[in-house]
């Protein structure tokens, strides 16, 4: 979290080896991300993560479903089966009706979401989110969080999120506060071993 131009996108994208670093490591799984050649770090990419760029980077010539679908068929998943797992990842994220819809017919909020349907549907062990909620209203921010709370729980996805939404950063397990380019070690995170309960309750252990 952090205001806007503080360094938050920089930061995940270097933590998710779509930018390189100028010094230190991100390590997964035991390995130098920035230390694999390009192939490589493009599968993991591919078959390890998801994402949700601020600016959606839909296809304009697919819809929706196709969209969503683009991931899966990629890495080899049949038609069918890809065309019903983005049909109920759509569902999921309030579009069901929607799926034939290209992104320039769809609202910046439905664009948002088909983003992160797209980012979802091949249950990432990891995503990665440069604000999710930004164009949503309270009502449908809400839902979304709770998805993503959800798929934490039942697949053990981890999901790193940019967001300056004190109400969201509020449902996250840990919060990491930047300041002009740097962590700032004034900030107050959440122990990571808080519980959604508690949040709801507003208390921390």
């Amino acid at each position: 979290m952090g205001p806007s131009g503080c360094g938050k996108t920089t930061l995940l994208n270097c933590l998710s080896g779509l930018d390189t670093v100028d010094g230190g490591n991100v390590l997964l799984e035991g390995e130098t991300i920035h230390d694999m050649p390009d192939h490589r770090r493009t599968e993991l990419r591919r078959s390890r993560m998801g994402f949700v760029f601020q600016t959606y980077n839909l296809l304009p010539v697919l819809s929706a479903t196709q969209n969503v679908e683009l991931p899966l068929t990629v890495g080899g998943t049949p038609r069918k089966e890809a065309n019903a797992m983005a049909r109920e990842m759509l569902g999921l994220v309030g579009l069901g009706d929607r799926g034939s819809h290209r992104p320039m017919e769809l609202s910046g909020g439905e664009q948002q979401r088909v983003a992160l349907a797209r980012a979802l549907v091949t249950t990432p062990a990891t995503g990665w989110a440069d604000e999710p909620t930004g164009n949503l209203d309270s009502e449908r921010s809400a839902e979304i969080m709770e998805l993503l709370r959800g798929l934490n729980k039942k697949h053990n996805q981890a999901f790193v999120m940019v967001t300056h939404d004190d109400g969201v950063g509020a449902q996250a397990d840990r919060i990491v506060r930047m300041r002009d380019g740097k962590i700032d070690e004034g900030g107050q995170p959440l122990p990571i071993t808080a519980t959604a309960s508690d949040r709801d309750r507003g208390r921390v252990n």
